[in-house]
């Protein structure tokens, strides 16, 4: 058994190591560090290093990942959202950890949310709460069944230098995950690996899900959202810009011919080539010899620069969808709140895309969570539902006075059109707010008042007058 555990570890890992191509060249458009190809017919090598890096791709990933906000999960059956599920996702810290994730499946094509059980060891770990973790795929690797779409196998792995590097294939540290255990390795031993830990939980499906993107049916492992036609579009912004720096170094000046004058007469060192360059950008040039003569070439034109960023921008903004404003390009006329509105629309209808995907894979990990905590699975588990954010952005004015009209208009029957419950969802009030404004609404105004006056009136010592006896209360 151990040895086909060994010969599974090796695999894993040969797998895992395969798929790290891509990665850094995704990070290094995404963080605005990729240098394109020069092409050099009109830049001269030495003035290369001009070349200008673009942060299309952050942009337009951070676009997207900022209206993805994870607001609870709904179990099959219930109005509300489970406040057990939603207090194991704060205790695990993943309003921020789930960002990272999206980020990076947004980034990459996949990231991994991982599961376990507290560990009795840790007092840190909350012995109620399981443990759920997100990774990226730097370190996490997961074979996934073509025949169902679930995950066979995964491997977690660490290496002292953190990255991938060729002169360094073997990792140092090695998690693996099956149906019923996660195992530890340690690199070292007679057959290359020692086991650090082992934990038998017999769960019957591996403690990883993968958060994937743009995953097709013939590719079930995602693919980056930074796709070709946009890199292509930031290279050739970048070598623009690149030709745009150049020409003002070159020629932003205008460029002069001085007939019939010496170098002296430039100025009192013509040794000192600073001196002479000084002379040469002055304004006025004056000279005693009558033979002298200056002629000035116009200036470089820039604007066919500019022009061509323009275009490329907007060739940008129709492949990714981003709003021209994001983009910084608009007409003269300030846009109105309902032409902003309209211009998003297709990120976020895109938004809305990406949360029905990611939420499958967070309702699978919730799903696994209870598996871990209560050994079993209830039927309305299985129907469980992630509440998103509203990933449009229209004012709180705007939003709040459509949710007084619904929630104050009558049907034919005289109901509301829809409960006040309904209305404070829509206006993004957490689950905690919700419950305190209807223990408000359970108190009549007059109460309201009494508790408010109370303790101006009330005498020290005296008791309540408002509060019955004992005896008469029961």
């Amino acid at each position: 058994m151990a040895s086909d555990n060994i010969a599974l570890l090796t695999k894993l890992v040969h797998d895992f190591d395969g798929r790290q191509d891509g990665l850094e060249s995704n990070l290094s458009y995404y963080d605005g560090s990729a240098q394109p190809t020069q092409i050099g017919l009109a830049t001269p090598p030495n003035m290369r290093s001009l070349l200008v890096s673009i942060g299309l791709s952050r942009t337009y990933l951070n676009a997207i990942e900022e209206r993805l906000d994870v607001e609870g999960f709904r179990i099959s059956g219930k109005a509300r959202a489970d406040k057990r599920l939603w207090e194991w996702w704060q205790a695990n810290n993943l309003d921020e950890q789930s960002s990272f994730g999206h980020t990076e499946s947004l980034m990459h094509g996949r990231a991994y949310i991982l599961g376990s059980a507290p560990d009795p060891e840790d007092p840190l770990d909350d012995p109620e709460v399981p443990k759920l973790t997100v990774e990226g795929p730097q370190r996490v690797w997961a074979d996934i069944n073509r025949r169902n779409g679930r995950v066979k196998n995964a491997v977690r792995v660490l290496r002292d230098d953190v990255t991938y590097a060729a002169d360094n294939p073997d990792p140092d540290y090695v998690t693996l995950y099956t149906p019923t255990t996660t195992t530890g390795y340690i690199k070292s031993g007679r057959l290359g690996w020692t086991i650090d830990f082992h934990v038998e939980h017999n769960l019957g499906v591996v403690p990883v899900v993968p958060l994937l993107n743009r995953s097709l049916l013939s590719d079930l492992h995602g693919a980056s959202q930074i796709t070709k036609d946009i890199r292509s579009t930031t290279d050739a912004m970048a070598r623009t810009l690149m030709n745009l720096q150049t020409t003002a170094e070159l020629m932003a000046v205008p460029q002069r011919l001085l007939f019939g004058v010496k170098p002296e007469d430039l100025t009192d060192d013509p040794t000192n080539s600073y001196k002479v360059f000084q002379a040469y950008i002055a304004r006025i040039l004056a000279f005693e010899d009558s033979d002298g003569k200056a002629q000035q070439f116009s200036a470089a034109e820039l604007r066919n620069f500019t022009e061509t960023l323009d275009q490329l921008t907007k060739k940008a903004a129709s492949e990714t969808g981003l709003p021209p404003q994001y983009l910084s390009f608009t007409s003269d006329n300030p846009a109105s709140a309902d032409a902003i509105r309209a211009s998003e629309t297709r990120l976020v209808k895109l938004a809305e895309r990406k949360q029905r995907i990611f939420g499958s894979a967070w309702e699978q990990a919730m799903r696994i969570a209870l598996l871990l905590m209560d050994g079993k699975l209830d039927r309305e588990a299985h129907r469980m539902e992630t509440l998103w954010r509203d990933p449009a952005t229209p004012t709180f004015a705007a939003k709040a006075d459509a949710v007084v009209k619904l929630a104050t208009a009558s049907t034919p029957d005289g109901r509301p059109v829809i409960p006040v419950e309904r209305a404070r969802i829509d206006l993004n009030y957490t689950v905690e707010e919700r419950e305190e404004m209807e223990k408000w609404d359970k108190q009549s105004a007059t109460s309201q008042l009494a508790e408010l006056v109370r303790p101006k009136f009330q005498e020290p010592g005296q008791p309540d007058p408002n509060q019955k006896p004992e005896a008469d209360a029961a």
